[in-house]
């Protein structure tokens, strides 16, 4: 088990969790009390996504992990360039959407 020190607070990390889960694909949920973030993989092709992960936060956990994301990008974007998310190309459906004639 590896263990982590950072803050003042020993953060324990077994050899199982250490090695993470992939994960293309993020949903989130709230409610008045606590966000839900399902992490899943989505494969080409594949009209299902497997939940692989959740989480659930409170609300004052969920900004906080929010300003440490945003914290984390600009460092990683000031050392390794810009990270730009590409415009999905779309495909022609096959029917009218909700809301169209």
């Amino acid at each position: 088990m590896a263990e982590v020190k950072q803050t003042g607070l020993e953060i324990q990390l077994d050899e199982q969790v250490a090695e993470g889960i992939y994960s293309n694909f993020a949903l989130i949920n709230h409610s008045t009390s606590e966000f839900v973030i399902d992490f899943a993989t989505v494969m080409p092709g594949m009209q299902k996504a497997r939940v692989k992960s959740r989480i659930v936060l409170t609300p004052e956990h969920a900004k906080r992990l929010l300003r440490t994301l945003q914290e984390n990008i600009a460092r990683y974007e000031t050392t390794m360039g810009k990270i730009e998310i590409p415009t999905p190309i779309s495909t022609p459906s096959a029917g009218p959407k909700m809301g169209e004639a």
